[in-house]
């Protein structure tokens, strides 16, 4: 079984949500639909601004406590390093 950790964001160097999931695809498009949980539908986070595969769901929670633990500059630049323009790679996913 594949997961993936992922970072969502409201817009470029705006308020970010670190998740997991089994299915990228799938849990993105719940939170672009507005059904992602309440935090992401508050403050209208959707886009999906950076993604990494792992080969277990448990490599994925403990990589995204990691992430969650990290001041904010290297989360931004995590995201830009992958996605320098910000692009919604959830239209990538979906091509």
């Amino acid at each position: 079984m594949s997961a993936y950790v992922y970072i969502l964001a409201s817009q470029r160097n705006g308020t970010l949500y670190i998740g997991v999931t089994a299915d990228i695809a799938r849990r993105t498009h719940q939170h672009r639909m507005g059904k992602g949980g309440g935090f992401t539908q508050r403050y209208g986070i959707s886009r999906l601004v950076w993604y990494e595969p792992c080969p277990s769901i448990t490599d994925a929670i403990q990589r995204e406590k990691t992430l969650k633990s990290w001041p904010r500059r290297w989360k931004l630049d995590l995201i830009e390093k992958a996605n320098p323009q910000w692009d919604d790679l959830w239209e990538q996913l979906n091509a």
